[in-house]
């Protein structure tokens, strides 16, 4: 088939990628025997090894190799699938990053059969998306792309990174021969690969780009925000248990994608909030432990409105055939967000007066989440119109204002208030000591707690006011 029969025949409703695509495991497997023979031939070379134990060496790593190559193929046919899934919701993000790729790296659109500007324009009104062979072009480019960007980085060659050469290769060479395989002469490409192949599968086609669009973070910062986040919401485990045979695919894809958005959401968290570059180590051993205790406290610590959200989600997601905890925590996710403001607030308030206990401090953090009607001007946020770039910054800055303005009311709130104080109380402490700036506030947070959804205008107004409300 030509490129453009399979884009035909993908729109008719076939089944089908592409040939570079579906042969990627021999093209994998040649890569893993290349990069293990060079690693072999250098030990015979320097007398370590003989030919006949070369030889019994490659035997036995066979299996283990089959393996790792169809890891790899897993994890691209899961991204591709993902992103066949919801592929009319981001054709105008993958509109922008054709033309990236084009100015950037030279890009031929009729080369690759990919539409132009007027051509994602027309999917675009017509609620479509781009087709399976369409995507496997674009996720091959991107992979090409962030590899070779990331070479001319010093990021393969980071303890926290280029310790991770040894998981390429398999365990006989990795056990028998470590100094050789540390010393491998293509090591910086391999763990360039590595890394640009976790973060795409995982992330998504999409996630390095739209970082560089919000942010100006480039490939390097993308890795590291994907590696800490990753990290400390162990969102590999919850992929892995998203993706197990009892899971149907689709619901899986949901759960998937409902990480992605927290995520998303902590990538920018940490690209913001943390000093530059992220120290990955440091920054995962900062919050990691604390993110993880509470995260298994969330049904405690939520109130109301975004108690009932988790509540109402979970119970769908187990009606579609989600396992009883899988579901409770991807209904969750979102909401553990927060969490990562709750580690720094109990940071900071310990250094203001007696020490917090991070317990504390989130159940201060979700009761003025509930109390504000924050959770209600989020999810406004969430269902505004996408639209074009602009409108995609412009929904960013209101969550973010949203979530700082939240931050600092818990912050004054705990100045307020003695250690151990219950949040209720501590809550009410706050309000008589900010009366005055809480009186010129009281409409736009009852527009909260009576409108339904909320618009553009609104949203404004309502995060002006909060941001007003924190000293």
């Amino acid at each position: 088939l030509t490129q453009r029969g399979r884009i035909e025949f993908a729109r008719g409703g076939g089944r089908i990628n592409t040939d570079a695509l579906d042969n990627s495991a021999g093209v994998d497997c040649s890569d893993h025997e290349v990069n293990i023979k060079i690693l072999l031939d250098r030990l015979v070379a320097a007398g370590d090894l003989d030919r006949g134990g070369r030889e019994a060496l490659l035997v036995e790593m066979t299996e283990e190799v089959a393996d790792l190559v169809l890891a790899d193929n897993r994890d691209q046919n899961a991204v591709l699938g993902i992103a066949r899934s919801h592929a009319p919701e981001m054709v105008r993000v993958h509109g922008r990053m054709v033309a990236d790729l084009v100015a950037r790296t030279g890009l031929d659109r009729e080369l690759e059969v990919l539409p132009d500007e007027a051509g994602f324009a027309d999917l675009a009104a017509a609620g479509l998306g781009l087709t399976s062979p369409e995507l496997a072009t674009l996720l091959a480019h991107v992979k090409l792309d962030l590899t070779r960007r990331l070479l001319d980085t010093e990021l393969p060659d980071v303890p926290a990174f280029a310790g991770r050469l040894a998981e390429y290769f398999p365990r006989p060479l990795r056990e028998r021969f470590p100094a050789a395989v540390a010393g491998h002469p293509l090591r910086r490409e391999i763990v360039t690969t590595m890394l640009v192949n976790e973060m795409v599968d995982g992330a998504g086609i999409s996630y390095a780009f739209r970082l560089g669009e919000e942010l100006a973070a480039g490939p390097a910062d993308a890795v590291r925000a994907y590696a800490v986040t990753t990290a400390v919401f162990e969102l590999p485990a919850l992929w892995a248990a998203a993706r197990s045979v009892e899971v149907p695919i689709a619901v899986a894809d949901r759960i998937i994608l409902d990480s992605r958005r927290l995520l998303d959401r902590a990538s920018r968290w940490f690209l913001t909030n943390r000093p530059q570059p992220l120290a990955v180590g440091a920054e995962a051993a900062r919050f990691t432990a604390t993110v993880r205790a509470l995260r298994s406290q969330l049904s405690e610590l939520l109130c109301g409105r975004e108690r009932e959200a988790v509540t109402a989600g979970a119970e769908a997601l187990q009606a579609q055939g989600a396992p009883p905890e899988l579901a409770r925590r991807s209904a969750e996710l979102m909401y553990a967000y927060g969490l990562l403001d709750v580690v720094e607030l109990t940071e900071l308030s310990e250094r203001d007066r007696e020490p917090r206990d991070a317990r504390e401090v989130a159940e201060l953090y979700y009761a003025l989440s509930e109390h504000l009607g924050i959770d209600l001007a989020l999810t406004s946020v969430t269902a505004l119109q996408r639209g074009d770039r602009w409108h995609g910054l412009a929904r960013l800055a209101l969550r973010d204002d949203l979530y700082g303005s939240l931050r600092a009311i818990t912050l004054d709130t705990l100045r307020e208030a003695a250690p151990g104080t219950p949040a209720v109380e501590a809550i009410a402490q706050w309000e008589r000591a900010n009366a005055s700036r809480l009186v010129r506030a009281r409409a736009a947070l009852h527009e909260i707690g009576t409108a339904g959804q909320l618009d553009l205008a609104t949203l404004s107004v309502v995060s002006r006011q909060l941001r007003g409300l924190a000293r």
